[in-house]
């Protein structure tokens, strides 16, 4: 498989970061949470009975396009994410009215992405904007348009960030995240108040070691601070797993990677896994749930935990700012610690910063249709309007340079993540991107819950990482 050009989020110095992927958790595009159980369309298709409200919006933007006159050429979006689908169609709706330009956009239902786009990308009518994730660039990349001498390109602070190979601009990054280790920081506080209390104030969290010492200390006192355990539950619910195959897996790869100088591999040591094991431990250990009862755990149970300011911690990213809102905790007690594993020099750590968003313009789309979709994309980073809908409605953090530092989510994980990129802390790297596939995802995602279950152990967990790695990577089509 050809190198790709490093997804580099190291050393952000503009605003980095979204609100919502993903919630992150991408799969095959992205891990993270989705809600949405069928696609929703806002164009026709030809799929036989289409819904009569899109079809109506269709039609009026079509109006439109006639009565201002455009050159022809028209906006087709397939959005990966179900839970934006209503602001993108404002969007869309919003387009038309200002340009004129026929704009319509498609949401693929949960998990269902790529399938849904090779069945699109087939169509006469076939999308004019879709979204790739490194890993499934290779699959993509004769639809991707070269974006090399496009506004869009050049807009875009960290040309590094681009997904690329040679002299080619496949895909250009629109939004990124970042996760780590969300805590309350008024529990905390209460807790470092206590006599014997393992530190004076949260920020003396820098290790593993002191991430522990205090969870630990902090799981022996949930009673007399009033909370049901340290971290939140670490649910297993299959599908639902990917804060720890992937996510928390994460840091081992990361490592590993920056440990021999590399961005992929096509076999891994899992010089790491065992720095994995011992934070997973950890969350295992001191939570609210027992281990064996995991499985049927999801990320919402752990969030409401969290939002209801039951437990200190709770491992995930700044999209989950929408499960905490409006509940117990305080916005201003909802804080970010980086993932600490016992790697060396982790006290130089930020917080886990990329993105598997990445938008391609389609190279096989007409050059009106194209010049159209290009039109789009630089209206939504550039104008009033499309910058208000990108921060404002879909709480995104751009990684382009039209955005001031002013133009950033009012999420504050968001603002604790642009933070952390303006220090001198060292963001991690999205790693997890390179992994071969969504089967490799679901078979360590299985062999994690048999170990925490205790009907697997340790070792299982190391075939699933190590073996299954090198099975896929010499085979990426085996899935």
């Amino acid at each position: 498989m050809k190198k790709l050009n490093a997804l580099t989020v190291l050393g952000m110095t503009t605003v980095l970061t979204m609100g919502l992927l993903g919630g992150c958790g991408s799969d095959s595009g992205k891990d993270t949470p989705q809600t949405a159980e069928t696609s929703v369309e806002t164009k026709s298709s030809d799929n036989g009975d289409s819904d009569k409200a899109a079809e109506g919006k269709t039609t009026e933007a079509g109006e439109n396009t006639e009565k201002k006159g455009t050159e022809g050429g028209k906006v087709y979006y397939l959005n990966f994410k179900p839970e934006v689908a209503d602001i993108w169609e404002e969007i869309m709706s919003t387009y038309t009215d200002e340009t004129g330009v026929q704009a319509t956009v498609m949401t693929a239902a949960a998990g269902t992405y790529e399938q849904t786009l090779k069945s699109e990308i087939a169509k006469t009518d076939a999308p004019t904007l879709f979204q790739v994730s490194p890993v499934g660039l290779d699959t993509w990349k004769d639809y991707c348009m070269d974006l090399k001498d496009t506004e869009l390109y050049q807009h875009l602070s960290n040309k590094n960030q681009a997904l690329s190979s040679e002299d080619t601009i496949y895909a250009v990054p629109y939004a990124v995240e970042g996760y780590g280790i969300i805590y309350n920081n008024k529990i905390l506080s209460d807790y470092c108040a206590m006599d014997g209390a393992k530190i004076k104030t949260a920020e003396e969290i820098n290790s593993f070691a002191k991430l522990k010492e205090v969870a630990e200390d902090i799981q022996a006192k949930k009673d007399d601070l009033g909370i049901q355990g340290a971290f939140a539950a670490t649910g297993m619910s299959p599908g639902d797993d990917w804060r720890w195959h992937t996510h928390l897996m994460n840091m081992p790869i990361y490592y590993e990677y920056k440990d021999k100088g590399i961005t992929d591999a096509e076999s891994l040591d899992g010089t790491y896994l065992d720095n994995y094991k011992q934070i997973f431990d950890l969350y295992l250990n001191n939570s609210t749930v027992e281990p064996e009862m995991l499985s049927s755990i999801g990320t919402g149970d752990s969030m409401s935990e969290f939002a209801l300011g039951e437990v200190a911690f709770v491992q995930n990213g700044d999209w989950a700012w929408n499960d905490i809102k409006e509940n117990e905790v305080a916005e201003e007690d909802v804080k970010f610690l980086p993932i600490y594993i016992g790697a060396e020099g982790e006290e130089n750590q930020g917080l886990c910063v990329g993105t598997e968003a990445f938008w391609c313009v389609n190279s096989k789309a007409s050059e009106a249709d194209q010049k159209a979709t290009l039109d789009f994309v630089n209206w939504l980073i550039t104008s009033d309007t499309g910058k208000d809908y990108m921060v404002n409605k879909l709480n995104f953090t751009s990684p382009f340079d039209t955005f001031q530092a002013d133009e950033a989510p009012g999420n504050p994980l968001s603002r604790q993540i642009m933070e952390y990129a303006a220090s001198d802390k060292e963001s991690v790297s999205w790693a997890f991107s390179t992994m071969p596939g969504d089967a490799y995802k679901k078979n360590l995602g299985a062999a994690l819950l048999e170990y925490t279950q205790g009907t697997g152990d340790w070792d299982g967990v190391k075939k699933a990482f190590i073996d299954e790695w090198a099975k896929e990577k010499s085979n990426p089509t085996a899935e």
